[in-house]
């Protein structure tokens, strides 16, 4: 090859999006493809509130032009108020609304660390921050989520892995892939511990109102009033737009009174004009106008939910633990197998169930699991499982 990419480029994977590429080729010879890999409600039987869109069209004329950078004024006043009312001291003047949150995950890891840095991640993790490090030439550590412990974050674990060129921890809470929702004691030891290496804390909370079970989420920037905390959430996951692209973050009154990684954030998406104009005037009808349609659809996302993780207890070689939020599982694979990438993609080939292999999020040395999306319905979700309780029947007697 004559012209080759950077190194920082050719680095950077996607395992969510990539095995898509295998699946339509699976697709092509005629196979029936389930596609329990991408965390899309709208790719199932979700729909966007009609009072989001409503407040998109009224707007049409305002937003065929560019908006301010860091987003525009009713948004960003209606994300602050709404911070405030969990308990977390911020302002307007400290919030920048982006293209979804993940072009906001690259800038606030951009604006933590300098190349050679260290920035904690979880693992499992969400991968963008992963790549994120990869291009960012930031040195990523990993901290574990304790499987037996319903995937809550090993504290002690993440105190080992501080050294002098760490800057940040990221907090993903509730979790992809695991589902978890973190108990306040474990954020509050968190907090205890950036405090005392004086590290910035990456909250990323956008499934936060995706709950399955009566345990409350807990903000980490209330807890943490004396600490840098960057709070980020979106309009996708807890308002199912996830094609309206518009996420959040929010600097807490300690950081933007400490640091300044707010004003550095701003700074690079002014560099970048401004995310799309239109749909950021749903931030303020999603944030402050009705709700009935989460119950509605946590409904079914509860019920999808408890069929995956009964049905996948059921198949032998198979566990997983039972999740508390969001639409994700992470089930162990208890088979001898070389590795979780080859058997998700032999399952995938072989029966058209389409999941995400366990290295592509990282996990436990020495372990194997995948991820699912359990958002189909329950009769697709039920062939899926079928089809892979005999796949392992076959294959791993």
């Amino acid at each position: 090859m004559k012209f080759r990419s950077s190194k920082r480029a050719a680095a950077v994977q996607y395992p969510i999006r990539d095995i898509v590429v295998e699946a339509k080729k699976v697709a092509a010879q005629g196979k029936k493809i389930y596609y329990l890999n991408i965390g899309d409600p709208l790719a199932y039987d979700f729909r966007t509130p009609r009072h989001l869109w409503d407040a998109v069209n009224a707007h049409q004329k305002e937003g065929e032009c560019y908006s301010p950078s860091e987003g525009i004024p009713e948004a960003r006043e209606a994300i602050a108020a709404d911070y405030r009312k969990k308990g977390i001291e911020t302002e307007a003047k400290n919030v920048m609304i982006g293209n979804g949150l993940s072009e906001l995950i690259w800038f606030a890891m951009g604006a933590v660390a300098d190349p050679g840095e260290s920035v904690l991640l979880p693992r499992p993790t969400y991968p963008l921050y992963v790549s994120a490090c990869d291009y960012l030439y930031i040195k990523p550590a990993f901290y574990n989520l304790a499987e037996e412990n319903n995937w809550e974050p090993d504290v002690e674990g993440i105190r080992r892995k501080i050294t002098e060129r760490t800057k940040a921890i990221s907090i993903v809470n509730p979790n992809n892939p695991c589902g978890s929702n973190y108990s306040r004691q474990t954020l509050e030891e968190i907090a205890g511990i950036a405090n005392e290496h004086d590290l910035v804390i990456l909250a990323d909370e956008i499934y936060d109102m995706q709950l399955l079970k009566k345990k409350k989420h807990t903000q980490m920037a209330s807890l943490a009033k004396d600490l840098p905390v960057l709070s980020m959430n979106g309009l996708s996951k807890n308002f199912f737009a996830t094609g309206f692209r518009v996420g959040w973050i929010a600097a807490n009154k300690f950081l933007a009174e400490n640091s300044d990684l707010m004003d550095s954030i701003l700074r690079l998406g002014r560099a970048r004009l401004c995310s799309v104009h239109p749909f950021q005037y749903a931030v303020k009808p999603a944030l402050e106008g009705p709700m009935d349609f989460l119950e509605e659809n946590l409904k079914k996302i509860r019920e999808r939910q408890e069929f995956s993780h009964k049905r996948l207890n059921e198949i032998e070689g198979i566990s997983c633990v039972e999740p508390e939020a969001s639409f994700y599982a992470f089930p162990k694979i208890e088979l001898k197998i070389r590795s979780d990438k080859e058997f998700v993609m032999e399952l995938l080939r072989e029966t058209g169930v389409c999941v995400v292999f366990g290295e592509g999020f990282g996990q436990k040395d020495g372990t194997h699991h995948f991820r699912i999306v359990a958002l189909p319905s329950v009769e697709i979700l039920g062939e899926a499982f079928d089809q892979l309780e005999g796949f392992i029947k076959k294959h791993y007697k």
